[in-house]
């Protein structure tokens, strides 16, 4: 029997993931931004366990054997889940592992019958192409929500 993409997703808890979260997190902002340096780690840290703390806040990661390679943060509220992060090493991208989250995110969506959003950086045309393409829908919601003042669109996926 052949296992399912998404079997490789799963929530997991503690420091070590959250840290490779975080590194995850900093490569892929660095490379989507243009950075010439990735930043530390230690400087996208506090933001993943910020979010962590929340009440019933989980990680999703995707794993090729045991190195993570994507993720995924999701903060679950009274009428909806609310994904906070989701980001692929860079090394991966263009290999499907957003959509693998995403359709997991699409799975669980269905299941409970909650529906799911999520803000995106306005400018940021590669997550918005790879949102829309799983069905998710843009709103007219548009805030700034991040430390670079950059225009975020809230996007919404219904089950």
């Amino acid at each position: 029997m052949t296992s399912s993409p998404l079997s490789n997703v799963r929530v997991e808890q503690g420091s070590a993931p959250a840290r490779e979260a975080a590194g995850i997190w900093a490569r892929a902002t660095a490379r989507r931004d243009q950075l010439p340096v990735i930043p530390p780690l230690e400087d996208k840290l506090p933001g993943i366990e910020s979010a962590l703390a929340l009440d019933g806040a989980y990680l999703l990661m995707l794993r090729s054997g045991e190195r993570a390679m994507a993720f995924s943060l999701v903060v679950p509220h009274a009428n909806f889940l609310e994904v906070l992060y989701l980001a692929v090493d860079p090394e991966a991208w263009g290999d499907g592992l957003a959509r693998q989250l995403l359709d997991h995110l699409r799975d669980h969506s269905v299941k409970a019958q909650t529906p799911l959003e999520l803000w995106v950086i306005a400018d940021n045309q590669r997550a918005i192409a790879t949102y829309e393409s799983a069905g998710w829908m843009p709103t007219a919601d548009v805030k700034v929500r991040n430390s670079a003042d950059r225009p975020e669109r809230r996007y919404i996926l219904s089950p």
